[in-house]
């Protein structure tokens, strides 16, 4: 019985109620039809906002949440191009760090959002500052903005300019 309440879940079908539940009866109801979120397209994710669009698909962001992120956080202070942005939750109040690749150009710290505008983005704009951890270094960011996928990525880094033509930016002054 528990391969076919697994099968259920894995095919995402609707099947009849007594096969689900396993009582001997045979009800007129049907079990209702799971929502397929393993099937999510890029399009239909939650991070997907105008002007910020989803680049990277849902699989590659769980993959990356799962298993790279806690990863590459714990060697971030020691790999080149990237960091951690500290930030504050908008609701909870707790801290929080994101691992990230950002670029520098005089006081301007741009970081691309493949992922789309996730909940670090918007923690972020919400507390209209954060910190961004360069290896041993800590730089304080304010003034955060988005520059939506195909706008105006004047006075950026080169790398941001390039991926402002597919991805929004996160674009912020340095302290």
């Amino acid at each position: 019985m528990r391969l076919i309440v697994r099968r259920i879940t894995l095919c995402q079908r609707t099947l009849p109620a007594r096969v689900a539940n396993n009582s001997g009866r045979t009800p007129s109801k049907t079990v209702p039809q799971l929502r397929n979120v393993h099937g999510m397209s890029a399009k239909d994710h939650p991070n997907n906002a105008p002007g910020v669009p989803m680049i990277y698909p849902p699989t590659f962001e769980r993959l990356q949440i799962k298993y790279m992120n806690p990863l590459v956080k714990r060697l971030a202070r020691l790999m080149p191009g990237v960091a951690k942005v500290r930030h504050r939750g908008r609701k909870s109040g707790k801290t929080y760090e994101t691992v990230v690749t950002p670029f520098r150009k005089g006081n301007v710290l741009a970081i691309a959002l493949g992922h789309g505008k996730t909940d670090w983005v918007k923690n972020v704009l919400a507390a209209n500052e954060a910190d961004v951890l360069f290896g041993k270094r800590t730089v304080h960011i304010v003034n955060p903005r988005i520059v939506p996928a195909g706008g105006d990525a004047y006075g950026l880094p080169y790398m941001a300019r390039v991926q402002a033509r597919k991805m929004g930016v996160l674009v912020a002054d340095i302290a």
